[in-house]
């Protein structure tokens, strides 16, 4: 099973009154999604399911992505996933159903990077992911599991590209 993790991009500081749920992306994260999704559609990322925050910023962050997946999915946007808890992820991701073969996440940090590093706990790419997951970064695991209820310390991190790679 593949999951891909993606933190939303960079979002606006700009009006420090807006609630943190609101607050929109920044050009600066709206430029970084533009590049993610041009990542996305030439690697052939394609999720059957994509979880994604009820923050404004995931949802932009969502918008930008969408192009690029070319065919009907489904979309569940939560908020129970606008959370910096991982083990709250890992939960959601347990409960998703076994004939979703691959599903990508968009949230949060200190989340994001905390269910990285526990679901895919050694491999090459870790110490890169570990020292920063920066803003509209974007981690592939692969799952030795049948079942997404099994998800657990056993993934593979297969890529981790961060935006500022791409430009």
């Amino acid at each position: 099973m593949r999951l891909w993790l993606l933190r939303h991009a960079k979002s606006s500081w700009e009006d420090a009154g807006v609630d943190d749920r609101d607050r929109p992306l920044a050009p600066r994260g709206e430029r970084a999604g533009d590049l993610m999704r041009q990542y996305v559609d030439e690697a052939g990322i394609r999720p059957d399911l994509v979880l994604c925050s009820s923050a404004l910023r995931t949802r932009q962050t969502l918008a930008l992505l969408l192009p690029a997946f070319e065919r009907d999915l489904e979309i569940r946007i939560e908020s129970s996933l606008y959370t910096f808890d991982a083990g709250s992820l890992l939960e959601r991701l347990r409960a998703v159903p076994d004939g979703v073969n691959s599903a990508m996440l968009i949230g949060h940090n200190p989340a994001i990077q905390e269910l990285a590093v526990r679901l895919a706990p050694r491999g090459e790419l870790l110490d890169k992911l570990v020292q920063k997951y920066p803003t509209a970064a974007l981690a592939e695991l692969e799952l030795p599991v049948d079942s997404w209820h099994e998800a657990g310390e056993t993934a593979e991190l297969i890529r981790f590209v961060v935006p500022r790679e791409l430009a």
